[in-house]
């Protein structure tokens, strides 16, 4: 059994993660915290990747990043690059139709804490960069590891966006959703048995460590240990 399927799903998943675990705590704690106009826009264009089929999000990718796309376009032209059809297409893909989940949970953790604390910090003298690191990062971080739960479950899993931008193409964008999609299509039912079981594995054993790894800690830090 050829085990690259596995290996790009949590290539590609983790990648993902790793994008939308910085810019959705960035954008999350931007918008909580400050009141502008259009700000009820921006947060719906923001989780509208939630809300939209897959083919509407990759129909969108294919527009941005195909050759004669506004970015796609310019990457062939500066770097020689394209994204569609290749694994960074996927990463894309798996990163915006995450990114919602993510940015939910950072929003609502940053909202759901005192403000004050943070508040004191800065009169004593702490750096908005001190405060931010040891004080609202680790109130916030429940919540945060649920969001990161939910995105790499999610990137794993993601399909239809990933099909229409990044192709089917075994050895660099067949992930493990697409295996088992093309392998019904031929009549594998082994192979697809193989890699249902598989994503399920994965996804479980993820899920599961990462919820006792965060009730571990929780515990520790209501213990002040």
């Amino acid at each position: 059994m050829d085990f690259t399927p596995l290996f790009l799903s949590l290539k590609i998943a983790s990648t993902a993660t790793i994008i939308v675990l910085v810019s959705g705590i960035f954008l999350a704690r931007m918008v909580a915290r400050n009141n502008f106009p259009g700000k009820r826009i921006l947060e719906s264009l923001l989780m509208l990747p939630l809300v939209l089929p897959p083919t509407v999000v990759g129909f969108g990718l294919i527009y941005l990043f195909g050759k004669n796309g506004p970015i796609g376009s310019l990457l062939l032209q500066w770097f020689d690059f394209q994204v569609v059809f290749t694994w960074v297409g996927a990463v894309i893909a798996a990163t915006v139709v995450s990114f919602p989940l993510m940015y939910q949970s950072a929003a609502a953790s940053f909202q759901n804490y005192d403000r004050n604390i943070e508040n004191a910090a800065l009169t004593m003298g702490a750096s908005k960069w001190r405060v931010f690191w040891t004080i609202s990062f680790p109130l916030a971080w429940p919540g945060l590891l649920a969001g990161l739960v939910l995105t790499f479950a999610r990137a794993l899993g993601e399909f239809g966006a990933t099909l229409m931008i990044a192709g089917y193409i075994p050895d660099q964008t067949g992930t493990i959703p697409l295996a088992i999609y093309f392998a019904v299509e031929s009549g594998n039912m082994d192979a697809a048995i193989f890699w249902v079981i598989g994503i399920i594995a994965v996804g479980f054993t993820a899920i599961l460590w990462l919820n006792w790894w965060s009730g571990r800690n929780i515990l520790r830090f209501s213990s002040g240990k």
